[in-house]
């Protein structure tokens, strides 16, 4: 894993676009693994801007997000659907036969999850996924257990994570205990991988997942076996392992 600490989010987003700008001019029809929540939100506004510019045509890309609530339907306001539409899918040129979100209300969860393995595999496999870091160390939902799932799954989300994602609902109560993810092994499965955190509040965990082994207490650690990742934090998540940057 390469450590890169930014001065902040905007440099993350800057750094992170170029990447993936110089990805899809190498290969217009390449796959991202995308991901939710406030993290990337910069980094899709900048891919936004730079489609807006003429720099970045989407009209072949195809992705896969990592995960959805279940139990929502894709019509309901804090549907990972409904994130990705409004922060980014809207404002680009891609085609809406190339976007694949779970589906929070599988009628067959088993099978649906298989079938979402067998879509990516069919595409090719992800070119570069975008990950986040829970504050538990959870990367999709993969939360931290005994034993890890490899697979598209159906998770039921720890007390912290329904907390963490409590603000973006009316009521704790609201917040779905379970969900979809990909697994550990669809995640390892891309041949690039990037990991975001920014905030005083991820400084904890990135310093755990830097100093730590491998260990399903930190589902994050587990990139470490991956020989492409690459870590971007900002200033304030890189707060307490400054030393440890490579660039």
């Amino acid at each position: 894993m390469k450590l890169n600490i930014a001065q902040n989010e905007q440099k993350i987003s800057q750094l992170v676009a170029d990447e993936i700008e110089n990805l899809i001019k190498r290969k217009p029809d390449a796959v991202l693994g995308l991901a939710t929540g406030s993290t990337p939100i910069p980094v899709y506004q900048e891919l936004i801007r730079r489609h807006q510019a003429g720099r970045i045509d989407f009209s072949q890309v195809r992705t896969f997000n990592l995960d959805e609530y279940y139990g929502l339907d894709r019509s309901h306001d804090q549907s990972y659907y409904q994130f990705m539409q409004t922060h980014l899918f809207s404002h680009i040129n891609i085609q809406e036969d190339n976007i694949h979100i779970p589906s929070g209300q599988p009628a067959d969860v088993e099978a649906y999850c298989r079938e979402y393995e067998a879509e990516m595999e069919r595409a090719g496999g992800v070119d570069l996924q975008l990950l986040g870091i829970g504050h538990n160390g959870h990367i999709g939902f993969n939360e931290p257990a005994k034993e890890l799932h490899p697979g598209t799954h159906l998770v039921r989300l720890k007390p912290t994570t329904i907390e963490a994602n409590a603000r973006f609902f009316t009521s704790i109560e609201q917040v779905p205990t379970q969900a979809i993810t990909m697994g550990m092994q669809n995640i390892l499965k891309a041949k690039r991988i990037l990991l975001l955190a920014t905030g005083r509040d991820k400084a904890e965990i990135i310093h755990k997942l830097i100093h730590t082994g491998i260990t399903t207490d930190i589902p994050a650690s587990f990139l470490k076996l991956h020989d492409n990742v690459g870590i971007f934090v900002d200033e304030e998540a890189g707060s307490l392992v400054a030393s440890c940057a490579t660039s």
